[in-house]
This record gives C-alpha cells, sequence and structure tokens, in this order.
C-alpha cells in the first residue's frame, strides 16, 4: 500500500466504497479515532449499554439527482440507515434528520423529501426524534444533503453467529445487482430505455429478521452500497485465511441492467445497490434461509450465489459462465459519483 502524503488531495473516488476509501478510513481515519468499538468497522457500532446490546450507525446522502425511479434523498436516507443497522442484526428504534440546504431550494420541493421520510420511517416502525438544519449559500451546496443517525437494539436471540465464515458456508443475497446505481444512470442521463430501470431503495430490516428468526447460524452480512458486491466481499477476506468463489450463472442481474452495463461498459459487480444484502450462513442451513428470503416481497429472486474456500485465501474468484475463473478485485475508483 501506498502512504498517503498530507499534500495529497481527496478526489471523488475516495468516497466511492472501494479501495480509495478504504485506505481513506484505514491510513488517516482510525489514526486519530481507532479504539475497539470503531475498528471492526462494521455497517454500525455495537456495545453494550446496562445490558443492553445496541447498534449505532451515521450516514450522510448526496444522491444526484434528488428524485429517481423508485425513491429520492428522503426514502435513500432512511432505508440506507435502517439497513447499516439491521445488517448488524438490530431492530431499528429511532433515526435523526440532519439537512444541509442550499439556498433557494424550493420549499414544496423539501416538503416532498420530508414526507417521504416521514413515510418510509412510519411504515418501518422507526421514529425520527431529533435533528438539525442548516442553510448555505447559493453554490455551497447541491440543493441537498441529507444526514441521518440511528440506533437499534439487537435481541440475544436475534444476534449474528460470532465465530465468523467458515470453510463452505454459502453466499446468498436478495435479488438482482445494480439496480439503485443503474436507476441514477438512466435518471441523471435521460436514457430512454423500453422498461424502467427502478431503484431497489428500500429498509430490509424486516427481511433480516424473518432470518434470523429460522437460523442461529447467520455468520455474516451486509448490504452492498457504494462499490457494490465486489467491494463487499473483497472487505471481508481481507487479510483473512479463507477466499470466497462465486458462480456467475447464480448471480441475479435484470435484463435492463444488463443493458445499461453493455452500454456504458459497467460491471454489475461494482455496482451500488440499496435494497440488497448478503447473508453469509452455515451449510446446513442455507436452504431454509434461501426459502425465508424467497417468501418476503424483498426477496423473491433470491439466490445461493457462492460459497467460503479455503484457496485463494484473502481473494475473491468468480467461476465464469464459460468455466473459467476471473478474479473480483476490489474497485479501485468510482464508476458514477453522487449515488447515495
Amino acid at each position: 500500500m501506498l502512504k498517503m502524503k498530507d499534500d495529497d488531495k481527496i478526489l471523488l473516488a475516495h468516497g466511492g466504497g472501494g479501495k480509495l476509501t478504504r485506505d481513506l478510513i484505514q491510513k488517516v481515519m482510525l489514526k486519530y479515532f481507532g479504539n475497539p468499538i470503531l475498528s471492526p468497522l462494521k455497517d454500525s457500532a455495537v456495545f453494550e449499554l446496562k445490558g443492553q446490546h445496541l447498534a449505532f450507525t451515521t450516514d450522510s446522502y448526496v444522491v444526484k439527482p434528488l428524485f429517481f425511479p423508485g425513491g429520492d434523498i428522503g426514502k435513500l436516507a432512511v432505508a440506507g440507515t435502517i439497513n447499516d443497522l439491521a445488517v448488524v442484526g438490530a431492530k431499528p428504534l429511532y433515526l435523526s434528520c440532519g439537512l444541509i440546504i442550499e439556498e433557494g431550494l424550493e420549499l414544496g420541493l423539501l416538503q416532498k423529501v420530508l414526507e417521504s421520510m416521514q413515510e418510509t420511517a412510519r411504515n418501518a416502525g422507526v421514529q425520527i426524534v431529533t435533528g438539525d438544519t442548516k442553510v448555505v449559500e447559493k453554490k455551497g451546496a447541491d440543493q441537498l444533503f441529507i444526514n441521518t443517525t440511528g440506533i437499534g437494539i439487537i435481541a440475544p436471540d436475534h444476534s449474528l453467529d460470532e465465530s465468523g465464515p467458515q470453510i463452505g458456508d454459502k453466499i446468498l443475497i436478495n435479488g438482482g445487482l445494480g439496480e439503485h446505481e443503474a436507476s441514477i444512470i438512466s435518471s441523471r442521463e435521460g436514457f430512454d430505455f423500453e422498461s424502467e430501470i427502478i431503484s431497489d431503495c428500500a429498509p430490509l430490516h424486516d427481511l433480516i429478521q424473518s432470518i434470523l428468526r429460522v437460523s442461529r447460524k447467520v455468520k455474516w452480512m451486509r448490504d452492498p452500497t457504494r462499490g457494490g458486491l465486489a467491494a463487499t466481499l473483497n472487505e471481508l477476506v481481507e487479510g483473512k485465511s479463507f477466499g470466497i468463489r462465486l458462480q456467475e450463472t447464480q448471480i441475479p442481474v435484470k435484463d435492463a441492467v444488463k443493458g445499461i452495463c453493455e452500454l456504458l461498459g459497467f460491471d454489475p459487480l461494482y455496482m451500488a445497490n440499496e435494497g440488497k444484502v448478503v447473508v453469509i450462513v452455515a451449510v446446513e442451513d442455507a436452504e431454509r434461509v434461501l426459502e425465508i428470503m424467497k417468501s418476503h416481497p424483498l426477496g423473491g429472486d433470491s439466490c445461493i450465489i457462492g460459497e467460503i474456500v479455503s484457496e485463494p485465501m484473502g481473494r475473491v474468484v468468480m467461476k465464469t459462465e464459460i468455466g473459467g475463473h476471473r478474479i473480483v478485485d476490489m474497485p479501485l475508483g468510482e464508476m458514477l459519483p453522487r449515488i447515495c
């Protein structure tokens, strides 16, 4: 790894969820903030307080455009924070809402965003209980940025198996890759496809709690947002004594997403998702968990897409449709900025 120097510049790619993001966190953020709760770099901090296991997370949303097929910045902010709590096994309870508003934003547009946040939170059984508002001068932001912080509780009977992934464990996902990023691209660039590409943006806590109710052998979960499935799985295997083998023929990608990838030279493995969860579960529970996922409204296209393997250690490989093998590396940069 190259050492980061004080005169290096922050690039858009540092926010893309790939190698540069990881380097920024590990070499800079942890230098100042590293502690036993933060250092595992889970989607949520997990800690105990007066006998209760709590999860705590925060995220900021700078998506462009603010509204896109299947969602908007408000729905995205609420769903994304709920999902970061859910993947550590927590039941989301409370959220905050911090707004950075550019001078000149139409009040009606702001109200549409807030209405979307309120509806998404209400449907998820979550309350927005505190917040903050700042207004910056024209061109000091791009219309509207949102920060949300969430807190949830982890029930003892809904916690993950702390033994961690083992050789032979199966890797599942609840549907097609790349739908959120493809929706943003389509909306931003004005592409006119025969079928509209809809973002998968959705809170996943109910699906995840359903999984945890039927299996105590779920080893690991993550929502593959920035950097997509490739970044998520590479983060898991980095420095570990195991690797991952994916099966290309088992990875679900909708035809509309394949079309935009062929048009722009994108790879769905690296595209952002906002309504997908990657689940690693012991082989003996894999089919049971898959059945539960398929029965849920957000999991009808669920698949077993791969497994934990002994070799190559610390790498993600994919068996291709024609029978070869391809290394799936951590993304270096970012295919499209401002997607979440």
